[in-house]
């Protein structure tokens, strides 16, 4: 703790020694809503807290040569809103028996609020020198006992650390706090550091791999020891040169597991024909089977096999501008632009700290977009999270664990916060819930641009210059590649906090206002290519843009946050907000003028184009003149040994399927509706800003209120024109390996149909949309683990194949797992998102899910099959599910492209797919989200009633149809072979009736009390 600075508030701010530093609070005004305060009151009070209410502050700590005037108009005209707000120099004393506590960031982790008060702090006072000038922030609570005994101080800092910052990046204090001075970074001094690796055993090296934070195997180790012993002067590496191998080796950068050969063996010898006959298969005379290159092998197999079929049979041409061979995946939108679009996963970090994991993760992919090929501008965000139930008792938590509803919380801000100061709008997304995300939430960051077609490739030139543009560098993020190839466990906050980041949105997007100019500009694009500075920092960035032509970098010329970084921090640093171009020479001025006017910093590290004496790309590194690092770009790029892996899948027993006679199908919809994967995401989706852009056209939430949950979204990228793009998910981990039965395999493909599904409701063409693939799997360093892994890029081939979507872009995480304190291991359910782009012909065609009117009759179209496995409804009632429900992949494909068809010819008013829940929970839904009574009626089968209103069957479609129009959708759906039936009408009234075909009338619920049981469980 440190003393406090007391001041009376209505007295003008003393006028301390030259340099100390100063406190500003800013408080709300009495009569205005402090939202901070009152959260932090309803938080503590749900802790079991006594608390009767909390005020708040935002503390400002100024170290600068102001005087007293000057420093009073800052704090009354500049830090606090005259009409919500008031400044109080010092600190105001609190209420006689509260508490205070205060939050403020660690030194050295980014403070964007500090750095834009900074920057107003100089545009006020323009002869105030930036060198002369220090800002730090930090909140005030004070927490008001609601009775006589005082809060207890231990409960209050434990309730602070979980719920009111992170120990991790953030100082805690239980009085005001302020410095005498602010830490300062010792200048560093160059000492080159080899690392002696020569004549090492296998278990030093494998020791030296995981003590250094290398993350490499064995193997490679070996192999970058043999590369050292060839050398002609027997030179030991430089710590540089190892970090460089071991960020460019990284899972996260080079995805060996999936481009590894794997050999995969089967108790069950039927379980392996769905690789009979498949590229890069061959079958082994023991039975089992070699998969040669596994992504190659099918995840892209299978794009390139669509993207040579002729045009007629389905084959994608040029639609395809580029896949696999950029930071993002670009299809053809029109004659001159290409629709960019990435999905990053960033869940180690958000493990750690939530808010900033999210944040730089979606900062990140933006990033991506903007780096790939000569520029692309963002234009919408997706995000998909995963976590522990949010009702999880905190006494079950291991340590080392954030509650997950303090993680949901956090990754939802993280990602809001940065879209909405960026003025992208964040369009679609889900929020998944399962035990097993406990320890290890998933955070999915995705971002689409738009592109001219002419602007899709860059090219290196040698003689560029390498130019970094924006953030500083800092000690943040560092490890961040490797770590995301760790295993976690209790200690990973200690051992990874400096993997942490912390972003800037606004700094981000000055940096892609300068880089849209810059490409634009008049005398033609000033940069010859440009990628992010994201994973591995320098390192990925300058080695992945150099691995043709070599490149010299000087990293004494990087701007540093502070003081103190050595030559390694600098080169794998992964501070955010920083791009790295390729820029000819004659062009820097002119790159300058406008990183001047935007307040945007540059910096000259080099030149692309350097070569060895066999006039082979080379890498060198240098620092204050001396190189104290060299790699050649072979030894980078190809030198890594591809594994090959082991793996099994035997399929677990299934359970005979469940009966469900005698259930009560009212309270059983309530449940259901209330089933945390299944209830509203309103409370997410309303903090993000999805209009932004001016371009939203079917928005996350639709109906008259804004009440129903849109299959997906479509924005219009150009504003003049009518064409659209529909961007949707589908990810369903519940049929995974962790139930009897589940098959990583089938669970794919329904997350492709589910996906392809929620486009194709809103009006998507399914001839043209392309998907995506983020694997997010435990270990596979088990073999049971990479079998399920290989059943899954098994059926992306597959699918992709039947459905006709090219995947164009991924990215995976394979070590999602954690182990306890007390060695017990909690991994995740092997979980694939899929995420859809589609091309929408015509927006003014574009439909919604809520019903539309009385008297329109609802069809189901699709086959429901009597599998219950891995359906919700076995889930709320506890009981086992029976055989998972088999994606028949040529219905699939049918039935999408009939729906489509209809909705393109004007025949559908509202169309949502069937899914989690099954059939009643979708016209459930489709009811209350228009307000429009339902009569239902489920058509009379060999199953039971309740089977035929639960079973979650793939490639179904609820469609509402006008009287005037269902002769021709019936029309065509027969001519189409699609199976269909009549389930109901909509009426006029408000209400929910069922009705079964033996037994007539069942129930009949008001449409408030449906609407209720959906958004309460996470209305927070």
């Amino acid at each position: 703790m440190t003393a406090s600075i007391s001041a009376d508030p209505a007295s003008p701010i003393a006028d301390p020694p030259r340099h100390a530093v100063r406190r500003v609070e800013v408080w709300s005004r009495q009569d205005r809503d402090d939202a901070r305060a009152h959260l932090a009151a309803r938080e503590a009070r749900d802790a079991g807290l006594p608390v009767a209410s909390v005020r708040s502050a935002a503390v400002f700590l100024i170290a600068a040569p102001l005087d007293p005037r000057q420093l009073q108009t800052l704090a009354e005209e500049l830090l606090a809103d005259p009409v919500t707000q008031h400044a109080v120099p010092g600190h105001a004393e609190p209420h006689s028996d509260a508490r205070t506590v205060e939050v403020h960031p660690q030194a050295g982790v980014m403070d964007p609020v500090a750095e834009s008060t900074r920057a107003a702090i100089l545009d006020l006072f323009p002869t105030l020198s930036p060198q002369q000038l220090t800002v730090r922030t930090g909140q005030r609570f004070d927490f008001i006992p609601s009775s006589s005994t005082s809060l207890d101080a231990g409960a209050l800092d434990a309730f602070a650390k979980s719920h009111l910052g992170n120990p991790v990046i953030e100082d805690f204090f239980d009085a005001p706090y302020v410095p005498d001075t602010f830490p300062v970074g010792r200048p560093y001094e160059l000492q080159i550091t080899r690392v002696p690796l020569r004549g090492l055993t296998d278990e030093q090296l494998v020791k030296l791999s995981r003590d250094a934070h290398l993350f490499l195997s064995l193997d490679e180790m070996r192999t970058i020891q043999q590369h050292y012993e060839s050398l002609p002067d027997k030179r030991e590496p430089t710590d540089i040169e190892l970090e460089t191998l071991a960020q460019t080796w990284s899972e996260h950068c080079v995805h060996k597991t999936l481009k590894s050969t794997v050999r995969i063996a089967s108790d069950d010898a039927e379980s392996l024909h769905i690789f009979n006959g498949k590229p890069g298969c061959e079958s082994n005379a023991d039975g089992s089977v070699t998969i040669h290159n596994l992504l190659k092998s099918t995840v892209a197999a299978a794009t390139f096999a669509l993207r040579d079929q002729p045009t007629e049979q389905g084959g994608k041409g040029d639609w395809l501008v580029s896949v696999f061979d950029d930071n993002a995946g670009v299809v053809k939108l029109d004659d001159t632009h290409g629709v960019a679009i990435k999905v990053e996963t960033h869940n180690h970090p958000s493990a750690i700290e939530p808010y900033g994991g999210a944040a730089t993760g979606i900062g990140g992919c933006i990033r991506d977009i903007i780096g790939t090929g000569l520029a692309a501008k963002p234009i919408a965000n997706t995000d998909t999270f995963a976590v522990a139930p949010p009702d999880t008792p905190d006494d079950t938590l291991p340590v080392g664990v954030i509650h997950p509803r303090r993680i949901l919380e956090q990754v939802a801000a993280g990602v809001r916060d940065y879209g909405n100061r960026m003025g992208i709008p964040t369009v679609n997304g889900a929020v998944l819930f399962h035990d097993d995300y406990l320890a290890n939430p998933l955070v999915f960051a995705g971002c689409v641009g738009l592109i001219p077609l002419d602007r899709c490739f860059g090219d290196v030139k040698p003689g560029d210059r390498i130019i970094a543009l924006g953030g500083r560098t800092g000690r943040d993020g560092i490890h961040g590649a490797t770590f995301s190839s760790a295993e976690l466990t209790d200690t990973h906050a200690d051992e990874f906090g400096h993997a942490v980041q912390i972003g800037n949105a606004i700094a981000e997007k000055r940096v892609l206002d300068v880089i849209l100019q810059a490409r634009d500009h008049e005398a033609g694009c000033l940069f010859s290519a440009i990628t992010d500075c994201g994973a591995g920092g320098f390192s990925s960035a300058i080695g992945e843009m150099g691995e043709k032509v070599g490149a010299d970098v000087n990293l004494d010329a990087a701007p540093l946050k502070y003081d103190g970084l050595s030559y390694p921090e600098i080169w794998i640093s992964e501070a955010q907000e920083r791009m790295v171009l390729s820029v000819p020479e004659a062009n820097l001025p002119a790159l300058r003028t406008l990183c001047d006017a935007e307040d945007v910093e540059l910096a000259d590290l080099g030149t692309f184009g350097l070569r060895d004496e066999h006039d082979r790309p080379q890498l060198r590194l240098n620092f204050r003149g001396q190189a104290v690092g060299e790699l050649p770009m072979s030894l980078l790029h190809d030198g890594i040994p591809m594994p090959t892996r082991d793996a099994t899948w035997t399929p677990s027993p299934t359970a005979a399927t469940p009966s469900l006679d005698g259930i009560d199908v009212r309270d059983t919809l309530l449940t259901l509706l209330g089933h945390p994967n299944i209830a509203s995401k309103h409370w997410v989706v309303r903090q993000y800003d999805h209009e932004v852009q001016g371009g939203s056209v079917v928005k996350p939430l639709v109906g008259p209120m804004q009440l129903g949950p849109s299959d997906a979204a479509v924005i219009r990228p150009k504003l003049g024109s009518d064409l659209g793009i529909a961007l949707s998910n589908g990810v369903c981990p519940w049929l995974s390996e962790k139930i009897p039965g589940g098959d990583s395999y089938q669970a794919t493909l329904h997350a492709i149909d589910e996906a392809v599904r929620n486009a194709v409701c809103v009006g998507a063409d399914p001839n043209r949309i392309a998907i995506l693939d983020n694997f997010c799997w435990p270990s596979c360093d088990d073999p049971g683990s990479m079998g399920t892994l290989v059943r899954a890029a098994q059926a992306c081939h597959d699918g992709a194949l039947a459905f006709g979507t090219p995947f164009v872009s991924g990215k995976d995480s394979l070590h999602n797992q954690f182990t306890t304190e007390d060695g017990r291991l909690i991994a995740i359910p092997p979980t694939l998102l899929v995420t859809a782009l589609g091309i929408v012909d015509d927006v003014n065609r574009c439909v919604t899910m809520d019903a539309k009117q009385p008297g329109n009759a609802l069809l189901l179209v699709g086959e429901t099959k009597p599998q219950l496995g891995g359906a919700h409804i076995t889930d709320v009632l506890g009981v086992p599910g029976g055989p998972i429900p088999a994606v028949d992949l040529e219905a699939g494909a049918r039935n999408a492209n009939a729906v489509a068809k209809l909705i393109a010819a004007g025949l559908i008013a509202s169309a949502h797919d069937c899914s989690e829940g099954g059939l009643l929970v979708a016209a459930a839904e489709m009811a209350f989200s228009g307000g429009v009574g339902l009569d239902l009626t489920p058509p009379a089968g060999s199953s039971s009633l309740a089977t035929q209103l639960f079973a979650e069957t793939a490639s179904r479609y609820l469609l509402e149809i006008r009287p005037d129009r269902l002769d021709a959708v019936l029309k065509h759906l027969r001519a189409s072979g699609t199976p269909f039936t009549q389930v109901g009408v909509f009426v006029d009234h408000a209400d929910l009736t069922l009705r079964s075909p033996e037994a007539g009338h069942l129930f009949t619920t008001p449409l408030d009390e449906l609407r209720d049981a959906w958004r309460r469980p996470l209305d927070w």
